[in-house]
Order: C-alpha cells, then structure tokens, then sequence
C-alpha cells in the first residue's frame, strides 16, 4: 500500500498541464466542465490517500490494535515510515477540512451580504439597479427559493448603449442560467485539498466567461454587438474599485482576458472551433487519453492501496484470532 498511495498525491503534476492545454481546444461549456470535473476527481483521490495513510498508522498505535484485535507485526509496512506518514497525513486533513469549511462559509456569508445589500435597491425583474458611479456589473446568485439577480450599476448604465446594456445583461443571465459561480466554488474547494489544483481556476474563469459571452451573442442574434458591450464595458469598469456587495466567487462580465474574449467574439460563430478540431486533432487525443490515464490511475491507485489495507487488517485479525 505505501507505494500505490502516494500516486494520488503526485499524479496532478501531470494531470494539471494536461487539462489545461485540453481545455484550450474545447468549446467553452466543454472547457468548463472538463476543469471542474477533473479538480473534483483529482481532489478526491488525494483526500482518499491521505485517509488511507492517517488510518494505516492509526492502525499501528497499541490502543487502536487491541480494539481492532490487531497483530501488529502483519499490518506490514515500516513502522518507522508509515506512523510519521500517517501523522502528516492528519496534520493535512485537518488543515484541507479547515480550508473547506472556512472558504464555504466565506462563499455563503459574501452571498447572504450581497443580497442584503442589494434587497434595499430597485429591481426590475431580475434587474438590480445601484446608484453607484463606478461602472461595474455582475451576477448574484439567487438563495433557497430566491432567483439571481443582475446587478448593475448607474454608472455601467450610462457607460453603454440601450443594446450593448441588454447585450451585458445576457452575458450575466448566463452566468445565473449555468450556475457558474458553483463551478468556480468546486475548484476553490478543489484547490483546498492539493495546491496544485490552484493553477485550474483562472482557465476555468476565462471557460466560464467564454461560456457566457457565446450564449450571450445567441440571446441578442449580433456577435459584433456582444463583442462591442463587452469591450466598452471593460473600458468602463474600475479593477480597484468593484460594486458595493459584489461576492469574490461570482463572475462578471468585465473579468478575464477581455481582448481574447472579443477577438473569439469577432470570429464568426460556425469557425471558433473548427480549426481547433482540424488542426493537430491526433495530439489533442493524445492528451485526452493522458489526462485520461492519469484520473484513473490516480483513482485505481486509491482503491488498490484501500484493498491492501483492507486486507492486511483482515490478515492480522486472523492471526490473533487464531491465537
């Protein structure tokens, strides 16, 4: 067990650059969901071989021994590696179950003080105008029986045009309609387990606008348009200075590489894609099938190195029970 376990602490080494530059040549909803499922995927397989060290020490300690009816000598393993290992591994658990629980307080406490803020200012529909100059706009995920909101801006009102307003306003219903802000906890939440996983969440962010921006440029029928709006809204936008109430984990129109995002804009719709597909489509497979590989080498490590614990421990109760 003590070999097979520690492939899941090392495999995003390799898994981490390959979605990464897999994610570059998928679409954006694609992208999307590729970054978010393999940091849930990557994350888990490190926390199970975490566990799996704490409780193969755990397992050596003579109280833990005699209420499992253990013979210490067949658990296996150096003692003299395995019980600092296991001691690690909880100090890192522990510290992973910390990270987890504070940055999901965090993402609901800034949720629930957003929409405070915002309830005291008018909506239209699913409209939330503040009167703020600073020129700024995003999407406020709504509660438990609540729907989102757009949150904008007087100072983004006066910033655009009537159509390049309504243009914005798809790209942050998107955001609402796709639940992206979730995709973006889950990789937080990801990166809270391996540090690694940390270096997904910016391509993840420009999928998620991509993502939006697409679907935005479907819901107005005008590409140039979307492009246009985007473009002046980020001209507009203030970095130093956001929207009163605006959460950390929620998306904005004005964020990202805004000139990659309108120069794909500015591409016609049916072309984005395709060369992408055409061009160098046999080293694109062969990074899904290492990307591929490495998941599941990661997640079979893990269960290998849980059976072989499972079995020790069943080998060792044997042999006390047979004394």
């Amino acid at each position: 067990m003590i070999f097979a376990v520690w492939i899941p602490l090392l495999m995003p080494l390799l898994a981490v650059p390959a979605a990464r530059r897999l994610a570059e040549s998928l679409p954006p909803r694609a992208a999307a969901w590729l970054l978010t499922g393999c940091a849930a995927a990557l994350a888990g397989c490190t926390t199970a071989a975490l566990g799996l060290l704490a409780t193969a020490g755990a397992l050596r300690l003579p109280p833990v021994a005699a209420l499992e009816h253990l013979s210490r000598p067949l658990l296996g393993d150096d003692p003299v590696v395995s019980v600092p290992a296991a001691w690690v591994a909880v100090g890192l658990l522990a510290a992973c179950a910390s990270a987890v629980a504070y940055r999901t307080a965090r993402h609901r406490g800034e949720l629930r003080a957003a929409r405070r803020g915002t309830a005291a200012h008018p909506v239209s529909g699913d409209l939330c105008v503040l009167p703020d100059a600073a020129p700024d706009a995003y999407a406020l995920p709504g509660g438990p029986g609540r729907a989102g909101r757009v949150v904008v801006t007087a100072g983004m009102l006066r910033a655009l045009s009537p159509a390049e307003r309504e243009a914005l306003f798809a790209h942050e219903r998107a955001h609402l309609a796709g639940r992206h802000h979730l995709f973006l906890l889950t990789v937080a939440l990801a990166a809270a387990c391996h540090p690694l996983l940390r270096s997904l969440r910016a391509p993840l962010a420009f999928a998620l606008e991509r993502w939006a921006d697409e679907s935005a440029a479907s819901r107005v029928g005008d590409r140039r348009l979307t492009a246009r709006a985007i473009g002046r809204a980020a001209l507009a936008a203030r970095p130093g200075a956001p929207a009163p109430y605006r959460p950390r984990t929620v998306l904005a129109a004005t964020a990202g590489p805004v000139p990659r995002r309108v120069a794909a804009l500015l591409t016609p719709a049916a072309e984005p894609h395709i060369p992408a597909l055409r061009t160098g489509f046999r080293g694109r497979r062969l990074i899904a099938a290492a990307l591929l590989t490495c998941v599941t080498f990661s997640a079979a490590a893990a269960l290998d190195a849980a059976a072989d614990l499972h079995q020790t421990v069943e080998v060792a109760q044997g042999e006390t029970a047979a004394r």
